[in-house]
């Protein structure tokens, strides 16, 4: 029987909320009536997410596991669930619980309409900080700003996509991936399903500031290349400026205007040069360094284990950024 939408749910140490994101997951999905799959996607969780979510898997034919070898990130356990997910529609929610999935159903009513992606947007953000908001606010219009993608604001990864576009996603070959840049950029007919956003219900964050700081990379690098022409023209504004001021102290001089010969201007100058000139190389070397990442061509991500998928005729289980020797190695640990 084909399945009528996989539902993917990254986990990282979720233990505190696993069970109740599964228990809401499944009286949601029960309501439409149709086939359906929870793919649950371990990231290398230190606590007893597994232990878990091994025991649901086994007795619930709709769930899956999918475990990997250590912490991959979040976007990167998106993107194995979508490899993994045989729905006719794909469904991305965090296991927080900050994102209703009642809200799923108005998402699957929408996409019956026709529509091919169907993300939230949403309202309000309980539970965060004025910090957060601001900062997400911030990035959000700055990428719009920077790049030529139409990413909605006030969104998050929490979406339905249509098969077709899951497919698309699955021959992206990025390392340093933004999802919701990805589906904004493959394009097809999109809307919105408007809801307020939750506190967790319990745990942590898994995005610290260093994490949003590199995800907030990862999404203007990937979809711009116009910080490198900021460097440019800041490099030929300072250049000129430069310029103007050895003019200028070289007039000083030759007119004998009596210019006051200190160490403090200068170590001043140099410093608010150099400090320029890192902020540059630093720019050019986030570039750089997806560039590398990109030219070891490794796999995305190694699964350990995946729970669930009874047969291969069922559901083709090999990555789409493995090698060929990987694939092999991926299908012999399905269970």
């Amino acid at each position: 029987m084909d399945v009528f939408c996989s539902v993917i749910v990254p986990m990282y140490n979720e233990e505190e909320v696993i069970e109740h994101t599964y228990t809401r997951l499944k009286q949601v999905m029960d309501c439409t009536g149709e086939n359906y799959e929870i793919i649950f996607v371990n990231d290398g969780s230190r606590d007893r997410t597994e232990e878990i979510v091994k025991p649901i898997s086994r007795s619930d034919p709709h769930v899956r596991l999918i475990q990997f070898s250590r912490n991959f990130g979040h976007q990167v356990a998106i993107s194995a669930g979508m490899d993994y997910a045989s729905g006719q529609s794909v469904v991305i929610i965090d296991a927080d619980l900050q994102d209703p999935p009642e809200i799923i159903l108005e998402m699957i009513d929408k996409w019956q309409e026709g529509y091919q992606v169907v993300y939230g947007r949403r309202l309000m953000r309980k539970g965060e900080s004025v910090f957060k908001k601001v900062t997400a606010k911030l990035f959000y219009r700055v990428l719009g700003k920077l790049t030529q993608v139409d990413i909605p604001l006030d969104t998050g990864d929490f979406r339905l996509i249509d098969r077709q576009v899951c497919d698309v996603m699955k021959g992206l070959k990025e390392k340093n991936r933004f999802i919701r840049g990805l589906v904004g950029w493959a394009g097809f007919r999109q809307t919105s399903v408007e809801y307020v956003r939750e506190e967790r219900f319990a745990g942590v964050t898994k995005y610290p500031l260093r994490k949003m700081i590199s995800f907030a990379a990862d999404g203007i690098t990937s979809f711009s290349h116009k910080p490198l022409k900021i460097a440019s023209y800041i490099g030929v504004t300072l250049s000129l400026s430069s310029f103007v001021y050895l003019f200028v102290v070289l007039l000083q001089k030759w007119m004998e205007l009596g210019t006051v010969p200190g160490w403090a201007s200068i170590v001043a100058i140099n410093l608010f040069f150099n400090g320029i000139v890192l902020m540059l190389l630093g720019v050019m070397g986030e570039y750089i360094g997806r560039i590398y990442d990109e030219s070891k061509d490794r796999p995305l991500y190694i699964v350990r284990e995946a729970l669930g998928y009874h047969s291969r005729d069922n559901r083709s289980v090999e990555s789409s950024y493995a090698s060929e020797e990987m694939r092999d190695q991926i299908e012999g640990y399905v269970g």
